[in-house]
């Protein structure tokens, strides 16, 4: 049985148990059967309205949280394009028939994403048990045992979600910190000065993603030349921005002394080997000779830099490269290459964020970014930037960092 013939439509009303479908504005899309039955609801008082309008808290209950951990879940899932499974939560819901009665109801909810080719969610699974009669199983008057259990339950859930409260308040400020380190360390856009280049750096989404991109523009001694780098450390938090200011700052200072990107690659190689955490960065430095037009460049397990050619044509620096920082027990010499351009010419160094997606082979990401440099090629160098990142990030923001250094040589 091929695709073409599986009735998914009808699978889906036919699941066991209570599913819906909603929009990243958390309208319902749809709903199975089960759902409805489970609800007390028809289809015409679910579908095509906003999730919190069908079943909103309880207003006679003052503590009442659902609503609020309901929605925290779903913008978690929004946020991240993963999926997310809530403690057990009381969520009482209005009988449709006596409007302003509430029954007492628990249920067991996981909120899963649908994503597009690009990764961005389109559309959030919400899958509900209904738990009710579980915990009021074998039931009488108050102070029975299962009543006892019931009560006992719902504590253990209220505390679960307030430690994951605190937990996600304590990553936020971890974050909030770690992008201010970040901030701290980047060479600012003024530092560009009139080399005719422009910076962008953007922040990965979500309070756990905050990773260790760096880039960086350095004055070569000797000439009109200038060194330009990215770099991207493994890992995430603080850990990872402060490796990253650590290699940052190295390869600035031996861009500064060094016969050749090769050489800066190899003094960052042997500091990578003593610094924890910088096992498996990735690095790339090119040197650019405004006098001679001609552009030297050494990698260290990173993507390529993209030369675009004043008549369109794209070069990808690609015939340097060797494995990543610390790669080798004892540091080796690293590979170097040349190439020409004339004045005019647009040379791109990134990182993988601004690239690679989900569930996609790298090379179209390298082709999309080739594609659009090309044709924005005319553009100013800071407004080239802002097109590249709007056409390549996804809308909602990338799950990893992006470094992105435009120079118009």
């Amino acid at each position: 049985m091929n695709d073409a013939a599986i009735d998914y439509a009808g699978v889906f009303q036919c699941l066991p148990g209570m599913v819906a479908l909603l929009t990243p504005d958390l309208v319902y899309a749809d709903v199975n059967e089960e759902f409805l039955r489970g609800a007390g609801r028809r289809r015409d008082q679910v579908v095509g309205r906003y999730l919190f309008d069908v079943f909103p808290d309880n207003p006679k209950d003052a503590a009442a949280s659902g609503m609020r951990n309901l929605a925290a879940s779903l913008q978690r899932v929004l946020d991240t394009g993963e999926r997310d499974a809530m403690a057990l939560q009381r969520y009482d819901v209005e009988d449709p028939e006596r409007p302003g009665e509430w029954q007492e109801r628990y249920w067991s909810p996981v909120n899963a994403p649908v994503l597009d080719d690009d990764g961005k969610v389109v559309l959030l699974v919400h899958r509900v048990e209904e738990v009710t009669e579980l915990i009021k199983a074998r039931g009488g008057p108050t102070g029975s045992r299962a009543r006892v259990l019931e009560a006992e339950l719902y504590t253990r859930a209220r505390e679960l979600q307030e430690l994951n409260e605190r937990l996600r308040q304590s990553h936020a400020r971890e974050r909030e910190v770690a992008l201010a380190l970040q901030e701290a360390m980047l060479p600012a856009s003024r530092q560009v000065g009139d080399r005719r280049a422009a910076v962008r750096y953007r922040p990965a989404i979500g309070a756990l993603n905050v990773c260790g991109d760096w880039y960086d523009i350095v004055d070569l001694v000797g000439g009109n030349r200038i060194g330009v780098s990215v770099g991207d450390v493994v890992g995430h938090g603080l850990p990872a921005a402060g490796v990253m200011g650590q290699l940052r700052s190295a390869l600035s200072a031996a861009s500064r002394v060094a016969a050749g990107p090769a050489e800066a690659l190899n003094v960052l190689g042997r500091y990578a080997h003593v610094v924890d955490g910088a096992e498996s960065a990735t690095a790339v430095t090119t040197f650019i000779d405004f006098d001679e037009h001609t552009i030297t460049y050494s990698s260290a397990g990173h993507l390529p830099p993209v030369l675009v050619h004043t008549d369109g044509r794209v070069e990808f620096l690609d015939q340097a490269t060797d494995p990543p920082l610390d790669a080798h027990p004892d540091p080796m010499p690293r590979p170097q290459a040349s190439t020409n351009y004339s004045a005019g010419a647009t040379l791109a160094l990134y990182t993988d964020g601004l690239v690679e997606r989900r569930r996609e082979d790298i090379g179209t990401g390298l082709d999309r970014l080739a594609e659009a440099l090309a044709r924005h090629r005319a553009l100013p160098a800071e407004s080239l930037a802002d097109a590249v990142l709007l056409e390549l990030l996804p809308p909602g923001g990338a799950t990893d960092d992006t470094a992105l250094v435009i120079v118009r040589l």
